[in-house]
């Protein structure tokens, strides 16, 4: 950033012409009676500094000089006085930094923590009035055009200095900070306020017409002179380009026309917070909220909604019909259907108010907030809305691959499955789950993050009315695409052994059902084979079943030859491409499919089933084995 392609006459003019008192100091000064700089520095005045101080000055400082010798800053905590050419000196570390920053270096530091800890003995400094802080430009942190790093230590703070990557970057910071220290007054109007406030509405119709490229630097330098709605605006854009990160609307919930769509994403930090209980540390959340202008009641009753998994963002009109419609199929499981209807719905969309621009209230609901991935907040952000017009964006590809084949597959996390177990119901709404192969009183939970979904599983001695030697699973439930409805577990923890019981029977009353449970081998040498079952009823009687273990294989029906263990499972292939073909086999006979989305990433509704093992016969013993660490 060379200072010679920059006006440093109109830019200073420019902050002198606009200048007005910040609150609380120089009150009695005029717009203009307080004169920020002195006339420039001549040539020869630059030269002879240059020379005191043993080098040639970086070309932007230098430029400002013979504009200006020296500025007044006032920076609200900070830096408030740059000296001039008889001002400045090397700073010489009068304070011993250099010894604290080298003793944090470590044993690997990197290029920038060196230079930093060597900066206090080289830099030149500027500021002759401040707050405890250090203007210091550094000759040993330089650009390709000669500019050098200007870092602002500020004494009282215990932080790292802020850099800024020449003189004119700071000033033209600095700059900015005067006008977001003065945004509030209502005295304070001039040209380049009104060159951003327009710059902001431009940014607003850019964004509504699916332009958010566009918008994003007119709301980002709005926001860098704090302009009233810059903030605002611009954290809508960047919520739904990070969906999942916290954003503030604080000063959205004073409006009502926002309330109902903005609180629910406030309540979503607070409510997301998985190392806690409801409860706890809620009171400030809420006092929080009611400073902001929000009726308590509404405020607890909203966040016990987050809590529980039962909030519902319901919007009016044509989209929020799109929303109910999307919301049903996404419940179940079909998260990619979902997705379309409201893709489709999207350009429906209306603000309740001209400072809401995204449908935020979306990422609050507890079946369609997780849909939205950062592939698709830029497609909700690329799709013109509210009655705007523009072209529409190209469509994010669906989520979810075809069939079972990615069951296989390890977790993006790159650990292997310990296991899985599903149970598959034709002609049955998933609802009815519970009652068919559910423990007693079972009953479908709120909407359950799946990722968290293994906390929530029992070990049977965790519960007094288990039995040791029963085999309870928490189940995921949903829709599959075909229509099929199914049970899954993701963390199966036990092995189908010989008291395995498989729920099939009594899941296919009204129609077949399928059941899978597949288990890896043993880590440990010599430790069990992988072990993969299935088995097959129509009508409550079971028509065939087959258990593979290792080169063990039990069978019992007539099992159609395209799922005959035999074919799918052979000796002298790798147990995962048994597995693999038994995967694509059961998609290609049955249609049988699992939305992977749903169950890695969403949520879905969960109960108990039935034990999976049997009761010990008379004759037969179960030992029960638990070991605890003690800490020495």
């Amino acid at each position: 950033m060379s200072g010679a392609s920059f006006d440093w006459t109109e830019f200073l003019g420019r902050w002198q012409a606009e200048w007005v008192p910040r609150a609380g100091r120089d009150e009695d000064g005029g717009q203009s009676a307080v004169p920020l700089g002195r006339p420039g520095a001549d040539e020869a005045e630059i030269a002879a500094a240059e020379e005191r101080l043993g080098r040639r000055l970086p070309p932007s400082y230098r430029e400002f000089l013979a504009v200006s010798d020296g500025w007044h800053v006032d920076q609200t905590a900070g830096i408030y006085q740059l000296g001039g050419v008889a001002d400045i000196d090397w700073c010489r570390d009068p304070h011993g930094m250099t010894a604290v920053y080298q003793e944090n270096l470590g044993d690997d530091p990197s290029e920038e923590d060196v230079r930093l800890a060597g900066m206090w003995q080289r830099a030149l400094r500027l500021e002759t009035d401040s707050d405890m802080s250090d203007a210091l430009l550094d000759p040993g942190d330089r650009d390709e055009d000669g500019e050098w790093a200007l870092y602002v230590y500020k004494g009282w703070s215990g932080e790292f200095p802020d850099r800024y990557p020449s003189f004119r970057a700071y000033m033209e910071a600095m700059y900015r900070s005067f006008h977001g220290d003065r945004v509030k007054r209502p005295d304070f109007m001039n040209a380049t306020t009104r060159a951003q406030d327009a710059h902001v509405d431009q940014a607003r119709l850019l964004a509504l017409r699916g332009r958010y490229e566009e918008a994003l630097p007119l709301l980002e330098e709005a926001r860098s002179f704090g302009r009233p709605r810059s903030a605002v605006l611009l954290g809508q854009l960047r919520h739904l380009l990070a969906p999942h990160d916290s954003r503030d609307y604080g000063s959205l919930l004073a409006d009502p026309r926002y309330l109902a769509e903005i609180l629910p994403v406030q309540a979503m930090t607070q409510a997301d917070d998985r190392r806690r209980r409801p409860g706890e540390e809620d009171g400030r959340w809420l006092t929080t909220m009611v400073a902001c202008g929000v009726d308590r009641k509404f405020a607890e009753d909203t966040l016990g909604a987050m809590w529980e998994g039962t909030h519902r963002y319901a919007p009016p009109g044509p989209w929020g019909q799109a929303v109910a419609e999307a919301r049903e199929l996404a419940r179940w499981g079909g998260t990619d259907a979902a997705w379309r209807v409201l893709r489709d719905a999207l350009p429906l969309w209306r603000a309740p108010g001209p400072l809401l621009i995204v449908p935020v209230g979306l990422l609050a609901d507890p079946f369609l907030g997780p849909l939205v991935t950062p592939e698709r907040g830029r497609e909700i952000l690329a799709t013109p809305r509210a009655g705007e017009r523009g072209a529409a964006p190209e469509p994010v590809p669906d989520l979810d691959p075809p069939g079972l084949v990615w069951l296989a597959e390890p977790p993006a996390n790159g650990q292997g499955r310990d296991g899985y177990r599903c149970v598959w119901t034709e002609g049955v709404d998933p609802a009815r789950l519970p009652a068919l192969i559910g423990e007693e009183g079972a009953e479908l939970s709120a909407p359950v993050d799946m990722r968290l979904a293994s906390w929530r599983a029992f070990r049977s001695p965790e519960r007094e009315d288990v039995e040791p030697w029963e085999d309870r699973a928490v189940v995921a439930v949903g829709r599959t695409a075909e229509g099929w409805a199914f049970a899954f577990d993701g963390h199966s923890s036990r092995r189908p052994g010989d008291r395995f019981v498989s729920p099939a029977v009594a899941a296919s009353s009204f129609g077949r059902a399928v059941v899978v449970w597949r288990e890896a081998a043993s880590p440990f040498p010599g430790g069990t084979p992988a072990a993969f079952h299935l088995s097959v009823a129509e009508q409550g009687e079971e028509l065939y079943a087959f258990t593979v273990r290792g080169t063990q294989v039990q069978r019992s029906g007539a099992i159609p030859e395209a799922l005959d263990p035999a074919r799918l499972f052979r000796p002298d292939a790798p147990e995962r491409d048994g597995e693999l073909r038994a995967l694509e086999a059961l998609h290609t006979e049955f249609g049988l499919s699992l939305p992977r989305f749903a169950l890695t990433r969403g949520r879905l509704r969960n109960f108990t089933t039935r034990s999976w093992a049997r009761a010990p016969r008379t004759g037969e013993a179960f030992v029960h084995l638990a070991f605890v660490r003690h800490k020495a």
